[in-house]
């Protein structure tokens, strides 16, 4: 226990990719142009589909706040990254270290139950056209994004509390990029059977259940879409929900991998790594890519707030050379 106290007031040393020196500025590149595009990306579907009210739409409302859990997800990590894979210091407070980790866990669990949710929606728009608007009625959209999110902080409420508490004996090396479970999971010179009950538990409810009912969900709508004769309508329905499936598969794929072995797992570090740079910095940035690019609603309504800002640019300098 004097350990685990003693620990608790030291920085932590993040190892990241320190075992390839020479990629360490390729790396760092590549995550500023990913940051870069997830910042631009997600900003630009929050502003779109607050402003133009065509988008006030459900789909929209939950599409906006995918957009803002990944943007806060990523720069709960990628700052640090950048910091670190530039300089000489690769450290980080416990305080940081807790920070980083809590937002990380929370922010990922909300999006698990965020991404059931917007399954739902898209069952609810197909299945049941008629009554959509009944059943996705405003009070009911905000209740479901409310409850992912106190549903991800209470998960890693839980499980940040249970991981930090454990005895490191002295260990200031984090082997990953970022304070995530399992690395600091490694850290600890016990192996903790609770912890590894709850963890399996709540991926269980945060991972494979949500995933098993959006599958549940897209079985019933290829249903509903073999019915439809409309060539229109089953390509649109086809673009929103592939659109959808796509980041569903790059999410949660990577996910279970990651949270759903055994802690003594004997997968090599540096694999980990690497799937952990995907699913923390690649995916937030290719979502906004998926929807803009397979939908006609989002880029049209891009084009309509460029035509507006543009003619009203053109209108104050016609107006000031009068």
């Amino acid at each position: 226990m004097e350990a685990s106290n003693e620990s608790s007031t030291t920085d932590f040393i993040l190892l990241g990719f320190s075992n390839w020196p020479q990629l360490e500025h390729i790396i760092s590149g590549v995550v500023c142009i990913f940051y870069l595009v997830t910042l631009v990306g997600n900003t630009t579907i929050i502003l779109v589909s607050y402003l133009d009210t065509h988008l006030h739409t459900p789909m929209y409302f939950f599409l906006s706040n995918l957009s803002f859990l990944d943007l806060c997800y990523t720069t709960s990590i990628v700052p640090q990254m950048l910091v670190n894979l530039w300089g000489p210091k690769k450290s980080i407070t416990y305080g940081g270290c807790v920070l980083q980790f809590f937002f990380a866990l929370d922010l990922g669990a909300t999006e698990c139950l965020l991404l059931a949710v917007m399954a739902y929606d898209r069952y609810a728009a197909v299945c049941q056209p008629l009554h959509y608007t009944v059943i996705m009625h405003p009070q009911l959209c905000q209740n479901m994004v409310l409850t992912s999110w106190i549903g991800g902080l209470g998960s890693a409420l839980l499980l940040c509390s249970l991981t930090m508490k454990l005895p490191r004996c002295g260990q200031r090396e984090v082997d990953s990029f970022f304070c995530e479970m399992p690395a600091l999971i490694k850290m600890a010179c016990v192996y903790s059977k609770v912890l590894e009950i709850v963890v399996f538990t709540l991926g269980v409810v945060f991972l494979l259940v949500p995933l098993s009912l959006i599958l549940i969900s897209y079985g019933v709508i290829t249903q509903a879409v073999m019915r439809i004769k409309s060539a229109g309508k089953w390509h649109k329905i086809l673009n929103t929900c592939g659109s959808h499936l796509t980041v569903v598969t790059l999410f949660y794929g990577t996910a279970i991998y990651m949270y759903m072995k055994p802690q003594n797992n004997s997968t090599s570090l540096d694999e980990g790594k690497f799937l952990t740079l995907f699913y923390t910095i690649i995916t937030p940035s290719l979502n906004p890519l998926i929807y803009t690019l397979r939908n006609k609603d989002v880029k049209s309504a891009i084009k309509r707030m460029l035509y507006i800002f543009l003619n009203g640019q053109k209108s104050c300098e016609s107006g000031g050379n009068t």
